[in-house]
């Protein structure tokens, strides 16, 4: 099933008005370039890649959003807060369209932060955000997982969760192989197409002992009901509280069911990925993609005919 295309129609009311992104992490398979820069803030074309989830959030109807950061991430916060100076400057030179790009991630939506403390998964860091919550259900974006602008899946997991209640999980179908880098769910078909009640759910594991080849993918919509079993919820896997677990204790009642989603993802925190991501939004673009995909067309072509990548038309503007 493939999630429809957004438009530019408003989002609906919605019970569920809050989102929780997790931004705690290290960022290790980036470095050096994130030793002093969170991984959430490296540039997507010129946007950093935590906006685009924000801005997903918000094309949702979430108006309100947690960011679950730790030590060294104070750069997310300024991304998401005014910039007086530079706007003033802007605004002297008349540079409306540049004016309006600065202003925009603050205007996204209410944004708070709120720092883990400790890495200790992110279970843990879904449990951080429950003063926030309190007792409304909420959505959790993983930066990590970009999902195109294009697609609507997140809202069509709000609508599931009108629909059901409890709680909701994204799932993509991905090969075999594969399935042991996910949480992986057992599934049973629903009363709609393109949605399932997931039976249980298992953190990251063998191939040949993997329920489906149905993987969990960085969309959440929480019902906060889990908050009382991640509170009772022992370390699992790598000594971290882990939020499938909780979910397979909730699984386990017949409260949690699942989108299967085939769109647009790109996984930002895999070196190769995030260069596709690049590339493929780029190419999206009506003000980038004609002529990059030439130049693109053309850098494909030298490195078919064997001519040495970086020299002539590879590198040229």
């Amino acid at each position: 099933m493939i999630v429809p295309h957004t438009t530019d129609t408003p989002a609906p009311a919605r019970t569920v008005r809050k989102a929780v992104v997790p931004a705690a992490g290290l960022g290790t398979r980036f470095l050096p370039a994130t030793k002093a820069t969170p991984k959430e803030m490296l540039p997507v074309v010129d946007k950093p890649a935590i906006q685009y989830v924000v801005e997903e959030a918000a094309a949702a109807g979430l108006d309100d959003v947690l960011m679950v950061t730790g030590r060294h991430k104070r750069a997310i916060e300024d991304h998401f807060d005014n910039a007086f100076e530079l706007e003033q400057a802007l605004a002297a030179k008349g540079d409306a369209v540049r004016l309006d790009a600065v202003r925009d991630p603050a205007r996204l939506a209410a944004i708070h932060h709120i720092r883990q403390g400790e890495p200790l998964g992110l279970g843990h860091a879904v449990l951080c955000a429950r003063r926030h919550i309190g007792d409304q259900p909420f959505a959790v974006l993983l930066g990590d997982d970009l999902i195109d602008p294009r697609e609507t899946l997140l809202s069509t997991m709000l609508d599931v969760r009108e629909r059901y209640a409890g709680s909701v999980v994204a799932l993509m179908e991905v090969p075999r192989e594969q399935i042991h880098l996910y949480g992986c769910a057992a599934v049973e078909p629903a009363e709609e197409e393109g949605v399932v009640r997931v039976t249980g759910l298992v953190e990251k594991p063998a191939p040949d002992t993997a329920p489906s080849a149905y993987a969990v993918i960085g969309r959440y919509v929480l019902d906060p009901a889990v908050f009382d079993v991640l509170d009772r919820t022992a370390p699992g896997r790598g000594g971290e509280i882990q939020l499938t677990d909780a979910l397979q204790t909730l699984a386990a009642d017949g409260t949690v069911h699942g989108v299967v989603f085939d769109g647009l993802r790109y996984d930002t925190g895999d070196k190769a990925d995030y260069l596709r991501t690049v590339v493929r939004l780029a190419c999206a673009r009506p003000d980038l993609g004609p002529e990059f995909t030439d130049w693109l067309k053309g850098f494909v072509a030298t490195l078919e005919s064997g001519e040495e990548a970086g020299r002539g038309r590879g590198l040229a503007a």
